[in-house]
């Protein structure tokens, strides 16, 4: 019976065995736009018949794909340079570090060769041993490194599938175990935000401080980037406005990068308060008497955030200008960028409405604001415990003073 094409018969090798060959168009490169095929040797007519079988309906599928040598590495490479022509530059950092948390155990592994049971196993090895920086022996990573890491490999790994590199995303359904999650949670207590109290005890310590107007800009729940980005041409303080629209952070807590806001809803027009108003204006005559007082050593930046010679400081400067004043208050120490929290909270259990909520904190979408910033403590709920004493019929008790 004839062999039907494009399967050929081979003749005899040396040691007498007869082959099967075929070659299949397999598309085009995209990168050169060449005509890719691909061919396939096996030793009897039942295997050749059906690999090519199997390869005609993965093409008809289009879920071919064409074996290559690329390395993890490799791959993860190209597709880092290839978001770097849509991302900002301390974006891309991040992606690289969270990234290199990988690379290390998995990124010599053929692309078409890594398996789900590899990022398993860098998972637990992650979660066990991975941190970099240990002050111990087999100190792991905690669970929000190893997911970031996971979300950008299970991306890099979909676009290495829709190219048609991989057939399959072998990271897609690898899970860090709820059992791991639950013990983090409760070894590690979460840091609350300050309460009502807490900020104005903070407001009262910092009031002659001389960046009293840039922790008020922070308490109003500006991004500490958003603070050290503020510029005096952004300010109104005849019409009491603010523009968020410039941000100053650091790369690696080294590089200062210059850029606008994260993101479209980020670009904003705020209201200044009044108390905060007020602090800008004496903050202003401030900076013009120590202009006068340097003189020609003075840089005229045009930044809100400077030291005393015009210089502006960076988000890194102006923490530990915070945490100092709380070191030295004895005030419970909270990261500076949860000021937001505090804001949001606040405006929240008083009555602002979502939309504006979201609006002043830079949101596209106000469940981003509530989800990660609106954190009400106890006393925020005693009203709510108020409310239920209704519940009961029971009147509620007054408390008299003595």
């Amino acid at each position: 019976m004839p062999l039907s094409q494009p399967i050929k018969k081979l003749p005899p090798n040396a040691k007498g065995h007869v082959r099967y060959r075929f070659v299949v168009d397999v598309g085009t490169d995209p990168a050169t736009g060449k005509r890719k095929q691909l061919t396939r040797t096996l030793g009897t007519l039942k295997e050749a018949q059906a690999e090519y079988a199997g390869i005609a309906v993965r093409r008809h599928n289009g879920a071919l794909v064409s074996r290559n040598k690329m390395t993890v590495n490799e791959w993860l490479d190209q597709w880092l340079a290839k978001k770097a022509e849509d991302l900002e530059e301390t974006t891309i950092s991040t992606y690289r570090v969270t990234l290199d948390r990988v690379r290390g155990r998995l990124g010599h592994i053929r692309l078409q060769e890594l398996t789900e049971d590899d990022v398993e196993a860098w998972m637990l090895w992650a979660l066990r041993e991975g941190r970099v920086r240990a002050t111990k022996a087999g100190s792991g990573l905690g669970v929000t490194s190893v997911e970031m890491s996971f979300t950008r490999l299970k991306e890099a790994l979909n676009r290495a599938v829709s190219r048609r590199l991989v057939a399959v995303n072998v990271a897609q359904e690898v899970r860090i175990p709820r059992k791991v999650r639950k013990a983090e949670r409760q070894a590690k207590a979460e840091v609350p935000p300050w309460s009502l109290a807490e900020v104005h005890a903070f407001v009262l310590t910092v009031r002659d401080h001389r960046l009293y107007a840039p922790l008020l800009l922070s308490l109003m729940g500006l991004r500490p980037a958003e603070v050290c980005g503020m510029r005096w041409v952004d300010l109104d303080l005849d019409t009491a406005t603010l523009i968020v629209a410039n941000t100053r952070t650091l790369m690696g807590n080294k590089t200062v990068v210059e850029k606008d806001t994260k993101s479209l809803a980020g670009e904003r027009d705020l209201p200044l308060p009044a108390p905060v108003r007020e602090a800008l204006r004496r903050f202003k005559a401030a900076q013009a008497a120590e202009k006068r007082a340097a003189g020609q050593a003075y840089e005229d930046s045009g930044y809100v955030l400077v030291d005393e010679l015009g210089m502006p400081l960076t988000v890194k400067q102006l923490r530990e200008q915070a945490y100092k004043v709380m070191a030295d208050n004895a005030l419970r120490r909270v990261r500076l960028y949860d000021a937001r929290a505090s804001c949001f909270t606040y405006l929240a259990n008083n009555g602002v409405s979502d939309h504006l909520l979201a609006r002043w904190a830079g949101h596209t979408d106000v469940r981003t604001t509530k989800r990660w910033y609106v954190k009400p403590d106890v006393e925020d709920l005693r009203s709510a415990a108020d409310v239920w004493s209704g519940l009961t019929g029971a009147p509620t008790p007054v408390v008299r003073e003595m």
